[in-house]
C-alpha cells in the first residue's frame, strides 16, 4: 500500500449483487478492515471468501468485513503432531466425524471459553445472525464441520468453508484435552486426501502456530487463493473414509 492508495473502510451496498474493494485498501489501523454493510447470505460469503475476505463483527456493529495482513495459513504437509497430541490421537478414545453435527459445533463455538483449555479465542463474536448464514451455507454444501466424540459426547470440532481446493477455518472449541488439535489433524489428513493445498487460518494465534501455520503477506496468500479456489469444489457433506 502506498501514501497515495485509499484506505478503508467503504461502506458496501447490501443491494444488488456484492462488490468489494481491492484488498490493498483494507485499513492498517484496524488491521485488515475493508468494508462495512453489505449482506450474510451465500452470495456475499462466497464473493468474500473467494477474495481472502471475511466477516467479523459483535451484536449490534453493522457488518465488517476484513482482509488482515498478514495472513495465517497453515498448508496442510506442514502441520506439527506433538508427542502429546500423538499420544491424544492414539490414546484418549476419540471418534471424530464430518458433517454430521454442523449446529451443534457452530453453537459450541459460540459460547464462552474455559481459560483452562487450549483455545484462546473467544467465541462471542458468532452472533444468531453469523450462526444462520453458516447453517445456510452448511445446508448449500459450502460450509462443513468437524466432530469430535467420546462415547456420545461431542468433546470438540471446527467448522469452516471451502472453496476448490481452500478450506478457511472459522473457529473451534475443545471440551476435553486436544479434542481441538484432534479435529484440526483428522481434517489435514482428510484435506490432504482430496488434494487440498491450502488452509487459511486468517489471524495468528499461538495455539496454531505451534502446529504449523505461518504467516504470508497478502499478494503471496491471494495468489495462492487464485491457484487452489479455481480447482475443483467437494460438495458436501463431507464423509470420513
Amino acid at each position: 500500500m502506498t501514501d497515495e492508495t485509499p484506505e478503508g473502510p467503504f461502506w458496501l451496498e447490501p443491494e444488488g449483487p456484492p462488490l468489494f474493494p481491492p484488498t490493498e485498501y483494507a485499513c492498517r489501523d484496524p488491521d485488515g478492515l475493508l468494508g462495512v454493510g453489505g449482506a450474510l447470505n451465500p452470495s456475499w460469503l462466497l464473493a468474500a471468501y473467494r477474495r481472502g475476505i471475511f466477516p467479523w463483527y459483535s451484536d449490534g456493529q453493522p457488518i465488517l468485513w476484513w482482509s488482515p495482513e498478514p495472513r495465517a495459513v497453515l498448508f496442510p504437509e506442514h502441520l506439527k503432531v506433538s508427542r502429546s497430541l500423538g499420544k491424544s490421537l492414539r490414546n484418549r478414545g476419540y471418534r471424530v466425524t464430518l458433517d454430521t453435527a454442523f449446529e451443534r459445533v457452530i453453537a459450541a463455538c459460540a459460547e464462552p471459553r474455559r481459560d483452562d483449555l487450549e483455545d484462546e479465542e473467544s467465541g462471542t463474536w458468532i452472533i444468531e445472525e453469523m450462526r444462520a448464514a453458516y447453517v445456510e451455507m452448511h445446508r448449500l454444501g459450502h460450509a462443513h464441520s468437524v466432530e469430535v466424540w467420546l462415547g456420545d459426547k461431542l468433546v470438540g470440532g471446527l467448522y469452516g468453508i471451502a472453496i476448490g481446493r481452500t478450506f478457511f477455518g472459522e473457529s473451534m472449541f475443545s471440551r476435553a484435552r486436544d479434542a481441538s488439535k484432534v479435529a484440526l489433524v483428522r481434517l489435514v489428513e482428510w484435506l490432504k486426501e482430496h488434494d487440498f493445498g491450502l488452509i487459511d487460518c486468517q489471524q495468528a494465534t499461538g495455539h496454531l502456530m505451534s502446529l504449523g501455520a505461518e504467516t504470508l503477506a497478502r499478494p503471496r496468500f491471494e495468489a495462492l487463493l487464485d491457484e487452489y479456489a479455481e480447482r475443483p469444489s467437494i460438495p458436501g457433506p463431507w464423509r470420513m473414509a
